[in-house]
């Protein structure tokens, strides 16, 4: 296909994004359009007559208001848009008995279903590890060497069906208070993790004097349904020796039960899909967001869960989310995390109100909806069903919100704990990472990079811009690969063996 010079991202838009730079009296065919300025690339032209205080709308979303009138073909940015009141500003608001769902026209070869690890407690894994999950910071090496030892004897060699083992190793667990919001964070992190579906069996390795107790996080009974946990602490075991030499035996048992469960059928309804940007650029919003959300749509109308978190990149726009929310309940519920999110930066001198820096303008976003939207753009059309805190069991099926940090592995590692089984994370500058048990997809925004970084790309998403590929063409790309890697198939990560460093749980309290 030959290169669109400007792209619309979505149907409702009131504006279009130029895609090279713009001479005044640009015919743009494709969307009926002739520009009336100079527009850079990158920057918008309006789609339709504005007259002052209108609404001006992009990824289906207000990013501000008309300061003046503006017409078809008119260059939109910081000299007729502003921020303005946000009622009555063109966005989604769902009213009861609706369900806001958008159309959705799917291709007809588009997969309907999976094959995964199916569990005792009813949940299906893309994934087949064990995991060595630790208690504590202290027992971290311990749990590492117990993984080296039992890859390095062979003893995965006879359990084909098992994908390998995650020590997951962390740096928190004690020097910390045994009742407050940082302690209650790391156990649901913890327990997540100990019952993920992507893990066929779990070992947990304490120290023995943590404030963690194992004995806490095992709690009334085993946390897995189908037995397959079991538990140790190195002062009980004897010290360091005796202990990797129990653990690799206990994992041969775990290793021999999960072998036993194989890939069987599932219904996509099983998917539960994180959605992460990270080394973000100027295209991300406009190519590989998009499209994430296109996909993310497909899956939460196939019957599974898309998570979209990252709180600090959505502030500016959590309006417009909530306007999307299923009810009153669940949009208070995202305002909470939102207020909590400013006392806590101005608890540490900071705040979230990061309005676009002189570099985002120049790159052609005016107002902090427009940056924020970008973010959001991941999640797609869908309406709102459910808010929860970090690494809380995410139990609805839809698009939902986990509040976390920015920072990519801390939020990631919360997705997982709340059941994330798939992760597809969006890079403009080329992120590096991956994230065990669970497979993540890499979707490169701009054609250079992904041939700079093929080997860690998945995706390339560059061709929305160079290819005229529609967001509903890649999203459908996206969605295929998702699903093929849930069946198995291998990510870039997960080739080059990334995983044992990503584990990066979110640390609240004091350090004591």
């Amino acid at each position: 296909m030959s290169q669109l010079r400007a792209l619309l991202l979505h149907p409702n838009d009131t504006v279009a994004v130029a895609t090279e730079d713009l001479e005044m009296g640009a015919d743009l065919a494709s969307l009926n359009i002739t520009t009336l300025d100079r527009v850079a690339q990158g920057h918008k032209i309006s789609r339709v007559r504005h007259v002052a205080g209108d609404p001006v709308i992009r990824y289906g979303q207000m990013i501000g208001r008309a300061t003046s009138p503006i017409e078809v073909g008119a260059h939109v940015h910081s000299h007729n848009l502003a921020m303005g009141d946000q009622a009555d500003d063109g966005a989604i608001r769902l009213k009861a008995g609706e369900t806001g769902a958008p159309t959705i026209q799917a291709s007809k070869d588009l997969p309907t279903n999976f094959l995964g690890y199916h569990r005792a407690d009813g949940r299906v894994g893309t994934r087949n590890y064990l995991g060595v999950v630790t208690s504590v910071n202290c027992s971290g090496s311990v749990a590492r060497f117990i993984a080296d030892a039992a890859e390095k004897s062979g003893l995965l060699d006879a359990f084909p069906n098992v994908d390998g083992i995650a020590p997951i190793v962390h740096g928190t667990g004690c020097g910390m208070a045994g009742d407050d919001e940082g302690y209650d964070t790391l156990f649901r992190t913890l327990s997540g993790y100990a019952q993920h579906p992507n893990f066929g069996g779990i070992l947990l390795v304490g120290l023995g004097c943590e404030v963690m107790q194992v004995g806490d996080l095992i709690g009334q009974g085993r946390p897995r349904a189908d037995g397959a946990f079991r538990y140790m602490t190195i002062q009980q075991s004897g010290g360091t020796v005796k202990t990797v030499e129990r653990g690799v035996a206990l994992l041969k048992e775990l290793a021999e039960a999960a072998n036993a469960v194989e890939r069987k059928p599932a219904s996509l309804s099983q998917l539960t899909l994180g959605l992460q940007c990270g080394g973000s650029d100027g295209y991300s919003g406009i190519t590989a967001n998009p499209a994430l959300g296109y996909a993310s749509d497909l899956l939460v109308a196939s019957g599974g869960t898309s998570i979209l978190s990252e709180t600090p990149e959505i502030y500016g726009a959590e309006h417009l989310l909530t306007h999307r929310a299923v009810s009153p309940e669940v949009a208070d519920k995202l305002m909470e995390r939102v207020h909590w999110w400013e006392r806590y930066t101005a608890m540490h001198g900071g705040k979230l109100d990061n309005n676009p820096s002189p570099g985002n303008k120049r790159g052609g976003l005016t107002t902090i909806l427009e940056k924020s939207l970008g973010a959001v753009a991941k999640g797609g059309a869908s309406p709102l069903v459910d808010v929860y805190k970090y690494a809380e069991p995410v139990t609805s099926h839809g698009l939902v919100y986990m509040d976390s940090p920015g920072y990519d592995p801390c939020s990631v590692t919360g997705q997982i704990a709340s059941g994330a089984n798939l992760v597809a994370f969006t890079t403009g500058r080329g992120s590096v990472s991956g994230y065990m048990p669970t497979p993540c997809i890499k979707l490169a925004t701009n054609t250079p990079m992904y041939e700079r970084m093929a080997n860690d790309m998945d995706i390339n998403c560059g061709d929305v811009l160079s290819d005229g590929v529609t967001a509903k063409e890649k999203g459908e790309a996206i969605f295929s690969q998702l699903v093929a890697v849930a069946s198995g198939e291998q990510t870039k990560s997960e080739k080059q063996g990334f995983g044992g460093a990503e584990f990066v749980p979110w640390q609240l309290g004091a350090v004591m």
